[in-house]
């Protein structure tokens, strides 16, 4: 990822009813929600998260296929993954006590990390 993709995604994720649908789709996995289910679990109406997932797909961080009648949105887990390398890509300089809390923080959900942070 590289700086203008970085900000675009920083601003696509700076707006709370966007954040919360990023989190929302990263929590149901891979297989993703409609956006019926995702309007409900934010808490607006089916046009405004229409707009919210426009603007996350974008920004590359928001994937949709469809399923019939409906749409499926997902995580564009590659996108944020590359969001968060971009972030901490030069962070320890030499210094990996500087990146530990942050790996470790990953571990519960990415077991594999936190035996690398704790090596």
């Amino acid at each position: 990822m590289d700086e203008p993709q970085a900000l675009a995604a920083f601003a696509a994720l700076a707006q709370e009813h966007r954040l919360r649908l990023v989190r929302v789709l990263v929590t149901a996995g891979p297989d993703g929600l409609a956006s019926g289910v995702l309007a409900e679990a934010v808490g607006v109406s089916a046009a405004t998260v229409s707009h919210h997932l426009k603007e996350l797909s974008h920004a590359g961080l928001v994937a949709s296929r469809r399923a019939g009648r409906s749409i499926i949105y997902s995580a564009a887990y590659p996108a944020l993954s590359g969001l968060i390398a971009f972030l901490m890509k030069d962070c320890c300089q030499g210094r990996p006590e500087v990146c530990t809390p942050a790996m470790a923080a990953l571990a519960p959900c990415c077991p594999a990390l936190g035996e690398t942070a704790h090596a």
